[in-house]
């Protein structure tokens, strides 16, 4: 057992049920979470609750408190502030003086350190560092940012360690909130919620596209992080992490998805890394378009290396079978496409009503919870057509006049979703930046693939039906058992 797994919450620990999450049956099951899945709690479990909160006690309302977090059902409610001597920030930086000039200036008072990663003018880089009291590390030779972050974190004494890029604003309150999430000593990392900004003075279509849907906004959902979740990922723009528990750091060897890599090995060795977006950083977008779409394609280039270390947890779509083929066929739009729809619906909604705990089975839960899952089964295929495997689709919408269907049908979808998304602003120009955006990143994950020989960062995963919840018995948070998750009956929304 690692010693994040042994450790448990403190005495005083709360934790609060997310606004989200459906609390049914006077309390006794809650359906939400990510993955979504519905949780019966013991009678002495809701005992434990005081009007969706839940304070640690003892062990048994510590371990109920860790598998509410643990499922993205609850939050932790925290309060204590991070001294600014236990954070120290490493700043990889390759020239950039002005843009490291605003990232100093934001973090005082904390303890800085800035790596100069090889610049050509590291004068330049010096002058700032000196003129902010920062420490400077200087690398001869270019190691790239995982081995510039990896040589900052080897002179860090403080227990946390604050990653932030040059390109990169975040105040010294900001990173200090994110690090209160260490009063659970099991979180080994956090991260911001990183949106893009636009610095030029008249900024450039892209730049304004970028504001509203940056590949680094993982939007304003708190998260447990891990594979299959909701968010599934930090990225290393910025991040807090705890020295003793990150292991060498990043993989020095990457030079793209080192930070999926560094937050995926955490969560395997049994750490739990948390999103948390009350904290904002704000990540200078590309001024250039020639350099916003070669980063969307260099992105794509890292999917064929993180595939082969770390297997399904690269898939590009998560789909169970039935609502894959309801999807597909509302896709294609043929006399068939309804009927064989919601024939689909019906049996999806049969294995719901199998799986949820009686005490709260409705027509209206689980007619709900299937159009939920056809709704994310209809935006992933319609993201594999038109960003993961838009090359394939290129060559079938030539032979077919069904493929060609299905990419148009595709885009309308795109179009709805972005809608309900609040993307309303300039709508030609969001929906060019967002098909350009695909081309790129899908053209990069293609290269990737193509490279390694090997065709897993392009693979889909195939949600399998768990037996019925009834079957297996009781699902109880406050026991040995695990609870399975209602996506293995309707899916997963990869984002």
């Amino acid at each position: 057992m690692t010693a994040s797994l042994a450790a448990g919450l403190p005495d005083g620990f709360e934790v609060s049920i997310r606004a989200d999450v459906r609390c049914l049956g006077d309390g006794r099951v809650l359906v939400g979470g990510s993955p979504l899945r519905a949780i019966r709690l013991t009678e002495g479990a809701v005992e434990l609750m005081d009007r969706g909160r839940l304070r640690v006690v003892d062990r048994r309302s510590g371990v109920l408190a860790q598998r509410l977090l643990d499922a993205n059902v609850a939050d932790p409610v925290l309060a204590t502030m991070t001294p600014t001597d236990s954070i120290t920030v490493v700043i990889p930086v390759r020239d950039r003086p002005e843009q490291l000039d605003h990232a100093l200036a934001a973090l005082h008072p904390l303890p800085t350190l800035v790596v100069d990663d090889g610049s050509t003018d590291p004068e330049a880089v010096a002058e700032v560092v000196a003129r902010h009291g920062a420490r400077l590390v200087p690398l001869r030779v270019n190691v790239g940012p995982a081995g510039a972050r990896n040589a900052g974190l080897a002179t860090v004494t403080s227990p946390y360690v604050a990653f932030v890029d040059s390109d990169v604003e975040v105040t010294a309150e900001g990173l200090m909130r994110l690090a209160r999430h260490f009063e659970d000593p099991r979180v080994a990392l956090v991260g911001p919620r990183v949106v893009s900004v636009a610095r030029s003075v008249q900024p450039r279509w892209h730049e304004r596209y970028d504001e509203h849907t940056s590949s680094l906004d993982l939007g304003g959902r708190a998260c447990s992080v891990r594979p299959g979740a909701a968010v599934g990922w930090l990225p290393s723009a910025c991040v807090v992490g705890r020295v003793h528990l990150l292991a060498g750091g990043f993989d020095d060897r990457l030079r793209i998805g080192e930070d999926v890599d560094l937050v995926w090995r955490l969560v395997a060795a049994g750490h739990t890394v948390r999103y948390d977006p009350t904290v904002v950083a704000r990540h200078d977008t590309r001024p250039t378009l020639a350099g916003w779409l070669g980063r969307k394609f260099a992105y794509g280039t890292g999917g064929a290396v993180l595939a082969q270390r770390h297997g399904d947890h690269t898939a590009v779509a998560r789909l169970s079978p039935a609502m894959a083929l309801a999807a597909g066929a509302l896709l294609l739009r043929r006399r068939w496409s309804v009927p064989v729809a919601a024939a689909c619906l019906a049996r999806s909604a049969s294995s719901l009503a199998a799986s949820l705990p009686e005490l709260v089975v409705t027509p209206r839960l689980v007619t709900q919870l299937s159009a939920r899952g056809l709704g994310w089964s209809l935006r992933q295929e319609s993201s594999l057509l038109l960003r993961h495997w838009w090359p394939a689709a290129v060559v079938g919408a030539i032979a077919s006049r069904s493929v060609r269907r299905a990419v148009v049908t595709a885009c309308v979808v795109d179009v709805v979703a972005a809608a309900s998304e609040g993307v309303r602003d300039r709508p030609v120009a969001a929906f060019v930046g967002r098909r350009m955006d695909d081309l790129a990143y899908g053209g990069g994950l293609w290269w990737g693939s193509v490279r390694a020989r090997s065709p897993w960062a392009l693979s889909v995963q195939w949600a399998s039906r768990p037996g019925s919840a009834r079957r297996h018995g009781r699902m109880l948070t406050d026991s040995h058992r695990a609870n399975a998750t209602l996506e293995n009956m309707i899916g997963g929304w990869k984002g």
